[in-house]
């Protein structure tokens, strides 16, 4: 995977650590110039102001502390500064979905604004499954947009999942439920919900959401088992709001974040990591349906300084 993110993932180096790895070289010693150089560089590439401040100070206490300020050393700082920032999540909570799902069928509700990637991460997510062994089935619960449900079948037919879908207009809580139902008696491992792309300002669509929650909970016992939002990494710090209104009215769990390979911001995962303890499900790293890869902290800070 590290190789695969190192070439994904060239934008966001070329934006991020190219620049930083000038920066230190023009600098003798982690003056203000420096910092403010460094504070820059970060913001600029989606940190966040506030992420951006805790990373510089770790750096400064680390560099005080061990008297060392060779650009080497300053950079492993910052390296070991956003790992951490990335791993002060609630990954212990993180749901791993490598290891044998803890229910059957295992339902997962995927929610976010249009045009984030959702309708792709679905098929790629479904893909995943399938090539695991798992018998998966995709609610079509976006029964706003006629073309929504035909680019999902499209999409379940590639990736051999089944899908459960109802007239334009019918309520999408009657389909999740009846998603769930058929999974149940057709032995599907895994159901994955669809939904509609909805402004997160919205408050009567957020209340829909709300509903189907409520609905797939009545369908079978705690499902959804996992609620995750479909951020599009090109949006860069606008996403953060998506998360804060879309965590509060349905309780979120964790992200995937979609076209990572697409922006030079990529430093949005390290802003949503630190401001809401969120955790990074998968990273999306182009259009195909192979191109999902599981989150890794560790390796993703590798990939982009290598």
């Amino acid at each position: 995977m590290l190789k695969k993110l190192r070439g994904k993932l060239s934008k966001t180096r070329e934006n991020l650590t190219d620049k930083i790895s000038r920066a230190l070289k023009a600098h003798k010693t982690l003056d203000e110039g420096l910092l403010e150089e460094l504070e820059e560089i970060l913001i600029a590439a989606d940190v966040g102001v506030d992420t951006t401040s805790k990373i510089l100070e770790a750096v400064k206490e680390r560099a005080r502390k061990e008297k060392k300020e060779s650009s080497s050393d300053i950079q492993e700082f910052l390296k070991e500064a956003m790992l951490n920032a990335l791993t002060e999540t609630n990954r212990s909570g993180v749901i791993d979905l490598d290891s044998p799902l803890p229910s059957e069928p295992y339902v997962i509700l995927m929610v976010g604004v249009n045009g984030t990637g959702k309708t792709t991460t679905i098929a790629k997510l479904a893909r995943m499954f399938d090539r695991r062994g798992q018998k998966v089935l995709i609610a079509a619960c976006d029964t706003f947009r006629a073309a929504a449900t035909e680019q999902l079948q499209v999409w379940a037919k590639r990736v051999d999942a089944d899908i459960v879908k109802n007239v334009p207009q019918a309520d999408p809580a009657a389909v999740a439920y009846d998603a769930i139902s058929a999974a149940k008696a057709r032995g599907h491992q895994v159901v994955i919900a669809d939904t509609a792309g909805r402004l997160h300002t919205k408050t009567n669509l957020m209340e829909e959401l709300k509903k189907i929650k409520r609905v797939m909970g009545k369908a079978l016992p705690g499902a959804p088992h996992l609620t995750l939002l479909v951020m599009d990494a090109t949006t860069g710090q606008n996403g953060l709001r998506q998360v804060k209104l879309f965590d509060e009215a349905i309780k979120l769990d964790g992200i995937v974040l979609a076209k990572l390979d697409g922006t030079a911001k990529g430093g949005i995962v390290l802003a949503i990591a630190d401001e809401y303890k969120m955790p990074v499900y998968y990273v999306g790293l182009g259009e195909k349906p192979e191109d999902l890869e599981k989150f890794e902290p560790k390796e993703f800070v590798e990939a982009i300084f290598d």
